[in-house]
């Protein structure tokens, strides 16, 4: 059994919750011992789609990450488990067997991406199980996948065509932690930066005025638009200097912060 991967492009998801709604349908009520015993109708979600509001009004952009398990190579919740509930399968899925937990509780404080949940009733933790009873039973997807209305998300052997080229320019979550996650992304959201240049005399916005946007060792330009609206986006963390030109008028702005949010400057007068 070749090993499987989860492939999530974000810049294909708009906010369904499809994927949520499917594990939901698939786990709650639902038996699947030796895999996983039902999942509690409130309170968890073993796929979760994040939602995160950027920027200021007027200049926001919504972003939303699919998550469930990771998955991991070197799983965090392994080390914590001490009485031997976790196992990785052949084709690279990690479970919680329902049976062996003894409710300790350990794995669900120690895993870094909070995608363990404890089922009070059942005083076991729980977890995604990447649909391994479908996959057992010869599903090619698992249910968040097969509910993506938009084919963002994909389940797909590790060593097919489509996960190499994927994941040549994908990244995982929290690369830093060292566990190996399975679960690639493309188009996690990087920060941006954004205003609106005007003329206070005229009271008119400049159109086509020269953007430059400086920072990290980099140079980034762009034009304002018919809005008089400038976006620069994909930005690494940092702390960046704008400077805008239109006709004869110029305007720098430095100290632009991006390390925790993203940035609408606002409408700036030249």
């Amino acid at each position: 059994m070749g090993k499987k991967v989860f492939l999530i492009d974000t810049k294909g998801c708009n906010g369904c919750y499809s994927c949520q709604i499917g594990c939901k349908d698939e786990h709650v009520a639902n038996d699947w011992t030796p895999i996983a015993k039902p999942m509690p109708e409130i309170e968890h979600f073993w796929f979760k789609l994040h939602q995160k509001v950027r920027g200021q009004v007027p200049k926001v952009k919504v972003a939303y990450r699919p998550q469930m398990c990771m998955h991991c190579d070197k799983p965090a919740c392994f080390d914590a488990c001490k009485h031997s509930a976790k196992y990785k399968r052949d084709d690279g899925l990690v479970i919680t067997d329902p049976v062996k937990c003894v409710g300790c509780r350990n794995c669900v404080d120690l895993c870094p991406y909070g995608s363990v949940y404890f089922n009070e009733d059942l005083n076991i933790a729980q977890k995604c199980t990447g649909c391994a009873h479908l996959v057992d039973g010869g599903w090619k997807e698992t249910r968040c996948t097969d509910n993506c209305p938009t084919v963002c998300m994909r389940f797909v052997d590790e060593d097919s065509d489509e996960a190499k080229a994927f994941i040549k320019d994908a990244e995982v979550l929290r690369p830093e932690l060292g566990t190996k996650p399975r679960v690639y992304y493309k188009g996690l959201p990087k920060k941006f930066v954004a205003g609106t240049a005007f003329d206070p005399v005229a009271d008119e916005v400049y159109i086509g005025g020269d953007c430059t946007l400086t920072g990290g060792g980099k140079t980034y330009t762009t034009k304002t638009d018919h809005f008089g609206d400038f976006w620069f986006e994909d930005l690494p963390d940092g702390v960046y200097k704008l400077e805008i030109k239109a006709g004869s008028k110029k305007k720098v702005i430095d100290g632009i912060d991006v390390t925790e949010i993203d940035v609408n400057i606002g409408d700036i007068p030249l």
